[in-house]
């Protein structure tokens, strides 16, 4: 049932995984040095003078720590940045010159990405006044509820662009339910691309894939990237978005100009960086391969805590300039 005691529950056991992530790294150090100390001794005399006291001290450290790194990465999480990125794409698009992309990646709007959080990245988005705007993956976090109870498909309406607003689905659609997600999400304005693609203005090409998590719910598998492009005039840029920044080769094998991605949120709570990015081939930012361009985005929202401490949240402007 929904109401301000889940809600408030919710909200306690998102803070309380983000500062738990904190307390298991000081205890882990703390026991480091520990342990290096009992190979080799180096503690002062004043810690076993009084050990108690010592102990109290370290938990109240410890503890006073922790506060503030959540604290400091929620503050840091309610803002998102605008990021821009100018790109060229060696191909004539119509008699369209220049574009003006507006991306948001895992907004994950729910219980934590509420209302009031939503409007300001709504705002962000319109403030760019953006040709197009393209959600690559994860607008719903998991549970509908929320987002219905909330009234936050209204807030998806009063975004501007000139071409529309086009999503693709991200593996947290599919772990709430991806058909009432979408059909919720195409409600309320929003193009849905799923394993399909469009031509905008006779000049360019967005093609959506499904997310790769439609196998482990669904069993069925979504389609390969070269049976989603057939009929597409490569002569004309392509824009691809596929959440999971995984085999980004395909990209380039297919003759796709742009690829965006999200999902990795790069760990978004340090040191989890470092994880996402041994974990993929890009975890965050732009990359550059024959001539496919590539950006992962960080996202516009959070998973799970209201908490970034690895980065700021992010949406992308980016402008795109066509020539031959």
């Amino acid at each position: 049932m929904l109401n301000w005691f889940s809600s408030l529950m919710v909200w306690i056991g998102s803070f309380w995984l983000a500062a738990f992530v904190y307390f298991l790294l000081f205890a882990m150090v703390i026991d480091f040095i520990r342990l290096i100390n009992l190979i080799i001794p180096f503690f002062p005399s004043f810690i076993y003078y009084n050990y108690d006291l010592t102990k109290e001290v370290v938990f109240l450290s410890v503890l006073s720590a922790t506060f503030i790194i959540v604290l400091a990465g929620y503050l840091n999480a309610r803002v998102s940045r605008i990021k821009e990125l100018k790109l060229t794409i060696n191909k004539k698009a119509g008699n369209v010159k220049s574009i003006t992309i507006a991306v948001a990646s895992d907004i994950h709007m729910g219980t934590i990405i509420c209302k009031s959080r939503l409007k300001k990245i709504v705002e962000k988005i319109n403030s760019i006044d953006a040709d197009l705007v393209l959600l690559p993956g994860d607008v719903v976090d998991e549970d509908l509820g929320p987002v219905i109870k909330q009234n936050l498909g209204e807030v998806l309406r009063t975004i501007k662009s000139n071409y529309g607003v086009y999503a693709i689905t991200g593996n947290h659609e599919y772990i709430g339910g991806v058909e009432p997600a979408c059909k919720y999400l195409v409600e309320h304005g929003i193009v849905e691309l799923r394993d399909s693609y469009v031509k905008i203005a006779d000049s360019f090409y967005i093609v959506g894939r499904e997310d790769r998590s439609i196998r482990g719910f669904t069993g069925k598998t979504r389609k390969n990237l070269e049976e989603i492009m057939e009929g597409i005039n490569k002569d004309f840029p392509v824009i691809l978005m596929d959440h999971q920044p995984v085999k980004l080769i395909e990209a380039q094998q297919n003759g796709v100009d742009l690829q965006l991605s999200g999902h990795t949120h790069h760990g978004q709570l340090w040191p989890f960086n470092f994880i996402t990015k041994k974990v993929y081939e890009l975890s965050w930012g732009y990359r550059k391969t024959g001539d496919t361009h590539y950006y992962v985005s960080c996202g516009a929202g959070t998973w799970g805590p209201p908490v970034r401490t690895g980065n700021k949240p992010e949406i992308i402007v980016l402008t795109l300039d066509f020539s031959q």
